[in-house]
């Protein structure tokens, strides 16, 4: 086993240039705290699950702690892969670490996986939605380590939704890859307190529980802006798309683009189809629609819609509440209703596994008001605000 080549003096001078340049009011992250973790890291077999978001200052955590000489034995890599590409098994070039994938065949590490393993670190930025996989990614993680005796360490990192929290709770029978959990859409907490929630609940399979341990931030409250230096994934590449996200990703459930294969991509800020000409002027050409829930050619074909990139965010702050009347408009502006919300190849609407239940298609099939629909979320979105409180750490 490699020995560690650091000192008390090596792990204060790392922290310090990782908050080089921030203010005493800068939000500093559970990574960039070093003398917080790397004395644990110290003779241990380490595993991370990682992708480009995970830095410690300004550059990847796997090269901060292999440069250190940590005994890095293999990362995990979630959806949209690790350094921001490739999702399959393989070696990184960079540092010779064997990278095993958890979004192609399996979601969860394997007992041969962490054979080797002591300890594992989670570093990922996330977006605050139940419908990022990296939730589910986080809770599989958790269940491995638990069943295998591996030591968890979440570097945490702020949330940039939390500022409210909303949405329908999850029923059990919708529970995938895009919900495992019974929380709202929005569910208001860091990956590092959502951690605690997971062992406190008692939401892991069998009642298990991860022997955690969290890396706080410094300097962070919720609510509090935070600009994502890093996209988190390909098609969240604004501020502005990470914001409008929660109230736009359950139409990937529908037959309405949110801009995926535009150019210059500006997905996640639009909506439309070519069945809605003539009942708006905005417009946008999706280069390649076929490249994911499309029934169009390869050729540009040109959307019309909702133009969202100018939208005031804030709103959603002020209000506490999603948007919904995009998804009723759009519903009532679509000429073919029968075809608006797809199925999948099951014959499953995946609009409700979004959604965590089927009532919400239901409602707007029937044209019932956003206070109707908003209405039907408790007493359940109450009862999880509730246990939300206990695990706040911020």
């Amino acid at each position: 086993m490699k020995k560690v080549k650091l000192s008390i003096l090596a792990v204060f001078l790392l922290g310090l240039a990782s908050c080089n340049n921030q203010d005493d009011s800068a939000i500093v992250t559970g990574a960039d705290q070093t003398g917080s973790y790397l004395p644990l890291l110290e003779g241990k077999n380490v595993a991370m699950i990682i992708n480009q978001t995970s830095r410690i200052g300004n550059q990847l955590s796997l090269d901060s702690l292999h440069s250190l000489g940590i005994n890095l034995v293999k990362v995990f890599g979630p959806e949209h892969g690790f350094r921001g590409g490739n999702v399959y098994d393989s070696v990184d070039s960079k540092t010779g670490v064997p990278i095993i994938s958890l979004y192609r065949t399996k979601h969860k590490p394997t007992a041969e996986d962490l054979a080797d393993v002591d300890v594992m670190i989670f570093d990922m930025q996330d977006v605050g939605t139940r419908f990022y996989t990296y939730l589910a990614t986080l809770h599989y993680v958790m269940e491995a380590c638990a069943e295998n005796d591996v030591e968890l360490i979440v570097f945490d990192r702020p949330n940039p939704n939390d500022s409210y929290v909303d949405g329908p709770v999850l029923e059990e029978e919708f529970r995938s890859f895009v919900g495992l959990d019974p929380v709202p859409i929005l569910h208001g907490l860091t990956l590092g307190e959502y951690a605690h929630m997971l062992n406190g609940e008692g939401w892991l399979e069998n009642n298990l529980q991860c022997k955690l341990k969290v890396i706080e931030m410094l300097n962070y409250e919720h609510g509090k802006v935070y600009e994502l230096p890093i996209a988190p994934s390909p098609n969240l590449n604004t501020q502005q798309s990470v914001l409008l996200y929660p109230s736009l990703c359950w139409f990937e459930g529908t037959i309405i683009s949110q801009g995926r294969g535009t150019d210059p991509l500006i997905a996640f800020s639009v909506l439309g189809s070519p069945e809605l000409e003539g009942k708006y002027s905005f417009f946008f050409d999706v280069v390649n629609p076929t490249w994911i829930f499309s029934e169009f050619d390869t050729v540009p074909v040109r959307h019309y819609g909702l133009d969202l990139r100018e939208y005031d965010t804030d709103i959603f702050k002020k209000t506490g509440r999603l948007n919904l009347s995009w998804l009723t408009e759009l519903y009532n502006a679509y000429p073919d209703k029968d075809k608006f919300f797809r199925k999948n190849s099951k014959g499953k609407y995946n609009f409700d596994r979004l959604a965590g239940n089927s009532k919400l298609r239901n409602q707007i099939i029937a044209g019932k008001t956003e206070k109707e629909i908003q209405d039907s979320w408790e007493p359940a979105l109450s009862d999880y605000k509730k246990i939300r409180e206990k695990y706040l750490l911020y």
